[in-house]
C-alpha cells in the first residue's frame, strides 16, 4: 500500500514564498510605471499614458525614436530583439546618455529606466540623422 505524506510546513513554506515573491514582482511593477511617468512627463507626454497598455509602448518609442509606430515591430518574431536593443539606445540618446547607457537599459531595464525617470536626464529628444 503506498502512502502520500502531504507536509504542510512545506507547503506553509512554499506559500509564503510565493506570497513574497508576488509581492516583490509587484513592488517592481509600480516603480517600473512611476519611472515610465516621470519619462514621459520628462518628454512632455501625459504621464498617464504610463498605465495604458499598448498607448504606453507607443509614447516610449515616439519619445525615443519619434516614430511611436516602430514598436509594431516588437510583435515580429527575432526582429523584436534588434528593435528593442536600438529602442534602447535611442531612448538613452534622447535623454543624453551615452550608448553604454542604452546596453545597460536593455539588460537591465527596470534600474535604468529608474535612472532615467527620477535621475536629473533632461529629454533632448530623438536622435536625428
Amino acid at each position: 500500500m503506498e502512502s502520500y505524506n502531504y507536509d504542510a510546513v512545506a507547503a506553509g513554506v512554499g506559500g509564503g514564498v510565493l506570497a513574497f515573491y508576488y509581492i516583490f514582482c509587484l513592488a517592481i511593477a509600480v516603480l517600473t510605471v512611476v519611472a515610465m511617468w516621470k519619462i514621459m512627463v520628462k518628454a512632455g507626454k501625459p504621464g498617464w499614458a504610463a498605465i495604458v497598455p499598448f498607448y504606453n509602448a507607443y509614447c516610449m518609442f515616439d519619445i525615443a525614436w519619434g516614430n511611436g509606430w516602430m514598436f509594431l515591430l516588437t510583435l515580429v518574431p527575432c526582429v523584436n530583439v534588434v528593435i528593442t536593443i536600438m529602442y534602447c539606445i535611442k531612448l538613452a540618446k534622447a535623454f543624453g546618455k551615452s550608448t553604454g547607457f542604452g546596453v545597460g537599459l536593455f539588460f537591465l531595464n527596470t534600474i535604468f529606466i529608474l535612472i532615467l525617470g527620477l535621475g536629473d536626464a533632461q529629454y533632448v529628444g530623438p536622435e536625428q540623422k
